[in-house]
């Protein structure tokens, strides 16, 4: 540790003490220093917040967004622009300093108003809320766990529509993850699959500040070696003073060259750099650093001490330039997909097919009313309909494709080899699929699907809820979904899921009666902007009769009378999936 009187003294690049950088006269160094003052000023006036993280980070995002990031804020979404996920979301005024300095739609208002309600610069970003936002984040593990996702879908859809002529697909995924990140067992399966995958255009950035909310990462995370992990699951891994901006940049260049495997560049930085008392300490990481620790920082920063919010002229049109300088790479890309439409007719219906999938209005599968099959199997021959004629259609299983029935004759595993395959061996790993699957559908121009038996569901709770707070169109295929599941016992058995699911708001629990409603549950999914819960029986049941009822649509409206014993009944029996069948034959015999 620190002593308290030789804090704000720690070695930085070369021996030299970090604090005698921080009233640098430069241009740069102003520019890191402001991102740094906005940050703090916002948490102080907000009263609530993360400080430390912001300021321990600033090298890095400085120069990740102003050397390498590619982005336009005029268009927020061009498909093209490299991905940024901010995985330590607490540290949420970094992002948001730098959105407002870059030129997107952030004024300075919306930082003065950091934390206070409808306001949008919410304590963690929100997807659809801050121009710029690309991910919800803040579940410490997710961010860099939807990143493989990312990365996954840019490989994907590059190896489907790039042509010599024109990478119609070219981008990057950038994360900036903390201690807290890394010790989340999300990230861990996720880390796994990103190296067995050969993800190069992933690339982590660990905020190695050694700092928690309870004290020093000494406490609990102090016998791993977070490198030797990363290394061993096929990552490449480089480590920088996260406070030499040169070393970052040449880390970075590096990391971009190796395209084969992804890479986390291990990055030892201090919390809560430049504050006289706190740097260092679990003071600085969640809570406002009050107003004389604000001014003993600014001073560190050679920054007026008694003016918030404060942003030079000079600083401020340096920070537009760098927003700026990616406009006519942006606009060259635009002019580029134009005219590779022109030449390439067949992936330019293949990109709009991507962009905007829609429900074949042919070929559903049909049932003989009174056969008796499992709905998972009439999911699958859903999925064998539907997966040839809907091509952003990809996913698998938790390592129990045939018990999901997720993967259709023919279908091609995507792999380092076959990175055009639309089938995913996620592995025995829930919670990183659920996060995956997110990433995937956030990167844009795919629908991902994931199985696993519902009693699993539990394993990857986090990521459904938030994908259901992104408005993600994510779905997910849980089988064995009721006691009827065999001889594996009560621990294979869902009792309490279907209610823990439908009490998401904005997830679909649909637990279709039959293999006719299975088929319209897809379609019903595929058109919702929403994740969607397909819940299906392994033991076979009977196709109904739902003629009376208006067909097998008539799940769209989430529930109908099946059968009517009189018109003013005793008795009103509800039902849903294979329950449905003992409770019609319970109801005629009354």
């Amino acid at each position: 540790g620190v002593a308290p009187e030789g804090r704000g003294l720690v070695p930085g690049p070369h021996g030299a003490p970090v604090r005698d950088r921080l009233d640098s006269a430069s241009l740069e160094q102003r520019a890191v220093n402001t991102v740094r003052v906005l940050a703090m000023d916002a948490v102080q006036r907000a009263d609530s917040g993360h400080p430390g993280a912001p300021l321990g980070m600033a090298d890095l995002a400085y120069v990740l967004w102003t050397r390498f990031l590619r982005f336009d804020p005029s268009r927020p979404d061009w498909p093209d622009r490299d991905r940024f996920v901010l995985s330590a979301g607490h540290a949420s005024m970094l992002q948001y300093a730098l959105l407002h300095l870059a030129g997107f739609d952030l004024a300075m208002e919306d930082l003065l108003a950091f934390r206070q309600w409808g306001s949008r610069t919410p304590g963690h970003p929100e997807l659809g809320h801050t121009p710029g936002v690309e991910m919800t984040t803040g579940p410490l593990g997710q961010g860099i766990s939807s990143a493989v996702g990312m990365a996954l879908a840019e490989r994907h859809l590059a190896a489907r529509l790039n042509t010599p002529d024109f990478p119609v697909v070219d981008h990057r995924t950038y994360v900036l993850a903390g201690d807290g990140d890394l010790m989340e067992g999300v990230q861990a399966e996720a880390v796994s699959l990103a190296g067995q995958l050969g993800l190069g255009r992933l690339i982590a950035i660990y905020d190695d500040n050694r700092i928690t909310i309870d004290g020093p990462t000494s406490l609990a995370f102090d016998a791993e070696d977070r490198a030797a992990r990363f290394a061993a699951c096929g990552w490449r891994v480089l480590q920088v003073d996260g406070h030499d901006r040169e070393a970052i940049a040449a880390a970075l260049q590096e990391a971009r060259q190796d395209t084969g495997r992804p890479t986390l560049i291990l990055a030892r930085t201090h919390i809560g750099l430049g504050a006289p008392t706190r740097q260092d300490t679990a003071e600085a990481h969640g809570s406002p650093l009050g107003p004389e620790e604000i001014r003993g920082a600014k001073i560190a920063y050679g920054f007026p001490p008694d003016r918030d919010f404060f942003v030079a002229e000079d600083v401020r049109a340096h920070f537009l330039a760098a927003g700026a300088r990616h406009r006519a790479e942006r606009e060259a890309w635009e002019a580029g997909l134009a005219a590779w439409r022109r030449a390439h007719p067949e992936r330019a219906a293949l990109w709009d097919a991507l962009q905007n999938p829609t429900v074949p209005a042919e070929g559903r599968p049909q049932f003989e009313t009174g056969r008796k099959i499992a709905t998972r199997i009439a999911s699958g021959k859903a999925l064998e309909w539907l997966k040839p004629r809907v091509p952003a259609l990809i996913g698998g299983s938790a390592d129990l494709e045939p018990s999901n029935k997720t993967r259709i004759p023919g279908d091609v595993a995507f792999s380092r080899e076959t990175p055009e395959g639309r089938y995913l061996h996620f592995g025995v790993r829930e919670h990183g699929m659920g996060a995956v699957m997110n990433g995937i559908a956030l990167h844009g121009g795919l629908i991902p699907f994931g199985g696993t038996f519902l009693v699993f569901s539990d394993y990857m709770r986090p990521s459904i809820r938030l994908a259901a707070l992104m408005g993600l169109r994510a779905i997910y295929v849980f089988t064995h979904d009721s006691i009827l599941l065999g001889e594996d016992g009560p621990t294979h058995q869902p009792v309490e899921h279907l209610a823990a699911l439908r009490s998401i708001p904005g997830l679909a629990v649909l637990r279709p009666a039959d293999a006719a409603e299975t088929v319209v549950a897809w379609e019903v999914a595929l058109g919702r902007r929403s994740p969607t819960a397909l819940c299906l029986t392994r033991q076979a049941v009977p196709v109904l009769d739902l003629s009376q009822a208006g067909g097998p649509g008539a799940l769209r409206r989430g529930a109908y009378v099946l059968h009517r014993g009189s018109e003013e009944p005793d008795l009103i029996a509800f039902a849903t999936g294979s329950e449905l069948h003992v409770t019609l034959e319970a109801a005629r015999g009354l």
